[in-house]
């Protein structure tokens, strides 16, 4: 994976793991930070299944940006709605 691959990873995990909290609406109880982080690893992730399925990952590729988009999305959107409130905060 080059350089350009991983930053495109990144990138996408973290706009999907910022827009993911949207996707699910009045399920806000998943952090912030772990929907980026669960976007970033997944999106990584969809880099990687890019790179074995024989998709060019070392440029920009619009087949390779879906993967990871996809894979991110899938990850943040199971991560909100699986996410349960804080014990602490209920009376």
């Amino acid at each position: 994976m080059s350089i350009a691959g991983l930053v495109t990873a990144l990138l996408v995990g973290v706009a999907v793991g910022l827009l993911g909290r949207l996707v699910v609406p009045g399920r806000q109880e998943a952090p912030i930070w772990l929907t980026v982080s669960v976007g970033v690893v997944a999106a990584l992730a969809g880099s990687i299944v890019a790179h074995l399925a024989g998709v060019d990952t070392s440029t920009l590729n619009l087949l390779a940006l879906v993967i990871q988009a996809g894979l991110a999305g899938i990850g943040v959107v199971l991560v909100v709605a699986t996410a349960r409130p804080d014990p602490s905060d209920s009376p």
